[in-house]
């Protein structure tokens, strides 16, 4: 089947004035990919992609020039619309808001535009299996973008933000991406809680940045017991500090945490200095994180294309 394309602009000249309204305008149970294309602009609105809307495609011209923004925290200063759905809290505060599964979005950004210093505020939550995400930009403080089920890729995009800014228990890799840490904090808080589970985060051939200072940001700590994530090839900037990673206060997670890092480099490598509870991998352990098979077991690949995202649409 085909594809469907319909245009967003906030002057009135395309078919919806709103990203929501063009959201809204999708079929319920879509089952033909539908490319929503945002005109330049900021748009002031929180966004809510549910359950019963799959396969849509967001696309900007850029991210600078296409930002998706909403002020909203765990606290509720500003509800989400879609609250009453799905509640408050870190879960409910999103700016935007995916639970459509094999959604994709390039050339956009995304943002929560509440201040440094207010806490949760998270600028997109998926709970969707199958989503990519190309050239995007994700802006924030603490808990800027929440992986929090589901099978998730990003290629090129930029993550920013302070406080466990990239955090939940979805199985997601990370690919040629820029991780900016803003201020003291955590990179990642993945919250894998047994074993047994195949989630886990992963940052292949990724620049981590920061603000000029040295040694004030950890690569991560485990939100649950289990967490699991690699940095694999990735430049480390001197914001990380030298132990690299943290047990959460809880000396019991040093027994279960996966915390592994493979070749990478950088003033922030310190593989000498690590806690001595993670791990540089070896070849052999590496194998099995540094390929898109990781994400795409069943060999799916079509939702790793950006071509599937943009291309072949724009040129219907």
């Amino acid at each position: 089947m085909g594809s469907r394309v319909i245009t967003v602009a906030q002057d009135g000249s395309a078919d919806y004035r709103t990203v929501q309204e063009a959201i809204d305008a999708v079929p319920l149970a879509n089952a033909c990919r539908t490319v929503i294309r945002v005109a330049p602009g900021v748009y002031r609105q929180p966004l809510y992609v549910p359950k019963t809307k799959n396969l849509i495609t967001l696309a900007g011209i850029s991210p600078e020039a296409t930002v998706l923004t909403w002020k909203n925290t765990a606290t509720g200063i500003e509800h989400h619309q879609a609250a009453r759905v799905i509640g408050t809290g870190t879960f409910g505060c999103g700016s935007t808001i995916v639970e459509g599964e094999d959604f994709i979005a390039e050339n956009i950004t995304f943002e929560n535009s509440a201040p440094q210093g207010s806490g949760q505020a998270v600028a997109l939550r998926v709970t969707a299996d199958r989503c990519a995400f190309y050239n995007c930009r994700f802006l924030g403080w603490q808990d800027t973008l929440y992986l929090h089920h589901g099978k998730q890729y990003l290629r090129d995009c930029y993550v920013e933000g302070s406080v466990d800014f990239i955090f939940g228990n979805s199985t997601a890799l990370l690919e040629h991406c820029h991780i900016h840490c803003k201020s003291d904090g955590f990179i990642t808080a993945q919250s894998r809680k047994t074993s047994t589970e195949s989630t886990g985060y992963i940052f292949l051939r990724c620049v981590i940045t920061g603000n000029g200072k040295k040694e004030y940001a950890h690569l991560g700590r485990p939100w649950g017991p289990f967490g699991r994530v690699v940095f694999a090839y990735s430049y480390l900037d001197a914001c990380v500090k030298p132990v690299g990673w943290h047990n959460w206060g809880k000396v019991e997670n040093e027994r279960s945490a996966c915390f592994y890092e493979y070749k990478c480099f950088g003033p922030g490598s310190c593989p000498s200095k690590r806690v001595t509870w993670c791990r540089e991998l070896i070849d052999e352990e590496a194998e099995e994180f540094v390929a898109h098979s990781f994400i795409d077991p069943d060999r799916q690949r079509p939702w790793l294309s950006p071509k599937m995202a943009i291309r072949v649409p724009y040129s219907a």
